[in-house]
């Protein structure tokens, strides 16, 4: 689809006139443009975002959500001494109307944000010191949001980290076999229905007040938080189109799965594929540095459990669609889905070798 940036822009409270738009970073989900308008002889970047309501239902809920998360991030900062609210949380920009999103004639969402200088976003970890800065600003973030004041927070997704619904719809479809694929991964559907056991343990916790409800990012991958140019620091965590509540374990456990790894989610060679216990690590060190003084102990006792948790609940999100056709996850070739799936397994797999030495990690931490 084909967007008219400029006529969109023109909808918001910014100053100059429009110069130029590109599409801007590497999500799969939101159309992100860099949009520039000058003035005088300088030109000013901003942010705007078409957003996908086909994955997301209910925009003026998300953006709720958004609105109140931001707020409540800039007045909690502006009380830090030191800190720099306007670069280490997002900032919505209003529209002529002073509403937080633009709905255009076709029904279609956009909404902009300031655009944050000096600092950037990787799309792979590039050294331990960069996973222990996205760890502790994802910490961070949790920490400031402790005193978020009610109501709870819109679920944007539901179930969307409920792994025994995620299983329930795995049984579902092993059982119709819509396309005919079971009997081409019979040793990747074993694999699953041995570890059933685990899916529900987060879950039950988080029912019966065990671990408590807290506001969380649930995408917490290393191109989320924004890298400081100078210093290396993760000055502000982005994408909070899924911030909701939920517990602390879903962001922790996201972080080491998708920052431990040595390969790609789709890597076809298994030989390629190495948890980095080093990295586990560093992501604990700085994650401990942020969030240790509000996590409960029972939420501690998790740490070590949980990245092998949600990395099988991805791992079962991929074989079900596998076997429903491949009707979720966009695939670029044949099988694509299968060798996902094999790579979050082989991850499994490698961190219930390894489960003691976390645990111990862990320990050095708390």
């Amino acid at each position: 689809m084909k967007h008219d940036v400029q006529a969109v822009m023109a909808r918001f409270a910014v100053a100059g006139t429009f110069a130029d738009a590109q599409p801007y970073g590497s999500g799969h989900i939101n159309d992100t443009y860099l949009v520039r308008l000058q003035e005088g002889h300088s030109h000013t970047p901003w942010i705007l975002q078409h957003i996908n309501r086909n994955i997301f239902r209910d925009v003026p809920g998300l953006m709720g959500n958004v609105l109140r998360v931001t707020e409540h991030l800039r007045r909690r900062l502006q009380s830090h001494p030191g800190s720099a609210p306007h670069r280490e949380a997002l900032t919505i920009v209003p529209t002529h109307d002073g509403a937080a999103y633009h709905q255009d004639a076709e029904g279609e969402f956009w909404r902009v944000y300031a655009f944050i200088t000096g600092a950037r976003t990787y799309d792979e970890v590039q050294s331990r010191d960069m996973a222990r800065e996205a760890a502790k600003a994802f910490g961070t973030f949790q920490k400031l949001l402790m005193d978020l004041p009610a109501p709870a927070l819109q679920e944007t997704i539901p179930f969307f980290h409920h792994t025994p619904n995620r299983f329930a719809k795995l049984e579902a479809a092993i059982a119709a076999d819509p396309v005919g694929r079971a009997a081409t991964c019979r040793a990747e559907i074993d694999f699953a229905l041995a570890r059933q056991a685990l899916t529900g343990l987060l879950v039950d916790q988080l029912a019966a007040g065990v671990l408590p409800q807290r506001v969380t990012h649930n995408d917490t991958k290393i191109n989320n938080v924004m890298i400081d140019d100078r210093d290396g620091r993760g000055i502000c965590v982005i994408d909070l189109d899924t911030v909701m509540p939920g517990t602390v374990l879903y962001d922790f456990g996201d972080e080491v799965r998708t920052t431990t790894g040595t390969a790609a989610e789709d890597e076809r060679d298994l030989k390629k594929v190495r948890f980095q216990v080093d990295m586990f690590e560093a992501l604990v060190q700085g994650y401990m540095e942020a969030a240790r003084e509000f996590l409960v102990p029972a939420e501690i006792d998790q740490l070590a459990f949980c990245g092998r948790l949600i990395t099988f609940e991805i791992g079962i999100r991929f074989l079900t669609d596998y076997l429903e056709g491949d009707v979720y996850f966009k695939t670029h070739r044949p099988g694509h889905n299968l060798d996902r799936l094999r790579t979050q397994f082989e991850m499994v797999r490698q961190m219930e070798q390894r489960a003691e030495e976390m645990e111990r990690i862990v320990s050095r931490y708390r």
